[in-house]
């Protein structure tokens, strides 16, 4: 009997077919790699609108840049002094856990959009956290107008990859555009001209808070906010832990909206990080009962002047609108009409008042006046900076 055996081997025309479809899936799934490296990859020539690259001119001006916002890189070198800031990516302090790839995706759908503008010299281990805070409770973009520390390279890198944040350098070309702003030549402003350390910043505030009206306009935004990099919004009273819904629940009539401030009591000498580990604030008299407030007036000012040590009339939120300008650093108006100013009876401005030992010296360092009775009160406003900067901090 004969034995028919089948043949193991396949006709060469279905070995063809099956290289030839081995290799198509070969180079699919590469070219589907390469897409999908493609679509994550986030260098090249394309720029981000919300980086710090963006550039903000005036309204009606014919400048492609505004004054001050080169990138540090392009600084001239006196701007561009060395800095031994911390390196993020390797530091073990609790208030960097959160910077790498710091991306909020939702921020383009998001009402109101709300901005702060601030005029700084403090580092990262301060401007970061604060931002970040803001961030989360509803901010959109931050206008850092930055001397200092705050204008080294090292941490002006920083501030500069982080999107939504705008940081404007003190240039001379930007103080010969502040020169010739609409506040420089009105009288509340120029009392202030020529004099020392706190007289000199709360110039700069205030052209800075005007610089910052033009660029919130041209950006679409709705509100704007005037902050220190040691103050963080205490949005409560809404529905939820947000900025945002303060502003939203506002009738739409309103135009300004003051947070009264809180001052920190400070309960230790070794604080090191004043956002993560101060807890105690003394409450503003608008939001305590009159016969509180004057009951317990001289236990709480402990020997002191004033029941704070600095400032007591909170700071406001002004709607972005024609005529808006800024009248002092704590308060807006307007050249056109009498805004709609109301205040709020829960949300605050958590005001971190000394809590460091460095704060005092610091401020009578960037000053640069002799602690006589004479320069001391040349250079400070506060009774309290007097007071310290001519006793507390002579060595």
């Amino acid at each position: 009997m004969a034995n028919h055996h089948r043949s193991n081997s396949l006709p060469p025309s279905t070995h063809s077919f099956l290289s030839k479809l081995l290799l198509f899936l070969t180079i699919l799934s590469l070219a589907l790699s390469a897409i999908a490296f493609v679509l994550q990859w986030r260098g090249g020539s394309v720029s981000d609108p919300t980086t710090v690259t963006s550039r903000w001119a005036p309204r009606g001006s014919r400048r492609e840049v505004f004054p001050g916002m080169e990138t540090s890189s392009s600084l001239p070198p006196k701007y561009n002094h060395s800095s031994n800031c911390i390196n993020l990516g390797r530091s073990s302090s609790p208030s960097f856990p959160y910077y790498r790839d710091w991306k909020f995706g939702f921020e383009d759908s998001l009402k109101p959009k709300i901005c702060i503008t601030t005029s700084t010299s403090a580092g990262l281990a301060q401007i970061l956290p604060w931002m970040f805070y803001h961030k989360v409770i509803g901010v959109r973009t931050f206008y850092l107008f930055v001397e200092g520390h705050a204008a080294s390279p090292n941490v002006s890198r920083v501030l500069e990859s982080i999107p939504g944040v705008k940081v404007i350098y003190r240039t001379k070309e930007l103080e010969e555009q502040q020169a010739k702003s609409r506040i420089w030549n009105e009288t509340w402003l120029s009392s202030f001209f020529y004099k020392p350390c706190n007289y000199e910043l709360f110039v700069k505030q205030s052209l800075n808070m005007e610089n910052a009206i033009f660029m919130a306009r041209d950006a679409g935004m709705d509100w704007i906010i005037h902050l220190d990099t040691d103050e963080l919004i205490y949005p409560a009273g809404a529905s939820e832990y947000s900025l945002r819904q303060v502003l939203l629940d506002l009738p739409s009539d309103v135009d300004l909206v003051v947070f009264p401030n809180y001052e920190s009591s400070v309960e230790r000498d070794d604080i090191k990080d004043p956002f993560g580990e101060v807890s105690m604030f003394k409450k503003n008299y608008d939001h305590l009962p009159k016969e509180t407030y004057f009951g317990l007036y001289k236990e709480a000012t402990g020997g002191n002047p004033n029941y704070f040590l600095t400032y007591g009339n909170g700071k406001e939120a002004a709607r972005v609108q024609d005529e808006l300008r800024p009248n002092g650093a704590h308060r807006w108006h307007n050249y056109m009409k009498t805004p709609n100013e109301i205040k709020l009876d829960n949300a605050a401005v958590l005001h971190y008042t000394y809590a460091k030992f460095s704060d005092l010296t610091s401020r009578r360092d960037r000053c640069g006046c002799k602690p006589t009775q004479e320069d001391v009160k040349r250079c400070f406003m506060l009774e309290f900076d007097r007071a310290v900067s001519g006793t507390c901090c002579l060595g």
